[in-house]
């Protein structure tokens, strides 16, 4: 039985990668890739793989048993490259897909929500048996801001008080692995987050702690916070998107406490305090 990664050479694919040659023989596992050169480190074999090469997909799928198919990163053409992948594992006979969602897609208000709930929708039309995984967000996403914080004396947001359910990202492929690894999961859908939730200003209270530094958490409108994250160099589309993710945490939808990630990989998901401190490294 052959286990294919989409994305195997991207941050969460290479740890999923990583987990499952502990579990499965890797002689079975493909990486599917863009550029097959950058996965040798891998040492498993790679297939070329773009979402949005439709042509070549149900080629490169022959063979796979099961598909982990983690979302793209490309924000409003996903949808359309998930669906080629769909078509193509369809045409391939895949027998299984798991696929990575977006933590409540069906209710968040989130702009990332609508192309996941349409592939989601898509899924369950296809035919094919499927699982998915509504990945919460990284710790990661706002650990990587904190150098920036540290040289400007603050950490900044439009989140408020928003209660934050995130989770390492090897937690979360940790649970993929554990789902591509085991039976009972076919049909489920998984609401992943990370078992305790913080806010912005408890991030800025563990870096000082951390640092020994006093770095306190400005809370910025949306408009503001959008302005900052153009200043250092995101593109105006991402800056906006960024600051409207901030204000969607603000409402809630970056927070969940039903704990079915730390039951899926059977330990609590890591702790903030451990997250920080490996960026601090």
């Amino acid at each position: 039985m052959k286990i294919g990664i989409t994305g195997a050479t991207g941050q969460l694919g290479r740890l999923v990668v990583e987990k499952l040659k502990n579990n499965v023989n890797p002689k079975n596992i493909v990486a599917l890739v863009r550029s097959p050169e950058k996965a040798v480190d891998l040492n498993v074999e790679a297939r070329a793989f773009d979402y949005g090469q439709p042509d070549i997909l149900a080629d490169a799928l022959t063979g796979i048993d099961h598909l982990l198919l983690i979302s793209g990163s490309e924000v409003g053409q996903r949808f359309a490259q998930h669906q080629n992948v769909i078509e193509a594992a369809r045409k391939a006979n895949v027998k299984w897909i798991v696929y990575t969602s977006l933590l409540h897609a069906d209710t968040s208000s989130l702009s990332l929500a609508t192309e996941h709930q349409q592939t989601e929708e898509l899924l369950k039309s296809s035919g094919i048996p499927y699982t998915v995984l509504r990945n919460g967000w990284y710790t990661e996403n706002y650990t990587a801001s904190i150098p920036g914080a540290l040289a400007a004396g603050a950490f900044v947001g439009s989140a408020a008080d928003g209660k934050i359910s995130s989770a390492a990202r090897e937690d979360y492929a940790e649970a993929a692995t554990v789902v591509l690894t085991s039976e009972g999961h076919v049909g489920n859908v998984y609401e992943l987050a990370g078992d305790a939730a913080y806010t912005l200003q408890d991030l800025a209270a563990e870096i000082s702690r951390q640092t020994g530094k006093h770095i306190p958490y400005n809370n910025l409108s949306e408009e503001e916070y959008a302005e900052v994250l153009k200043s250092v160099g995101l593109p105006e589309g991402l800056a906006s998107a960024i600051a409207g993710w901030d204000v969607g945490a603000s409402q809630g939808d970056l927070f969940d406490d039903s704990h079915q990630l730390s039951r899926l990989i059977g330990r609590p998901t890591t702790s903030l305090a451990d997250i920080v401190e490996k960026a601090l490294v």
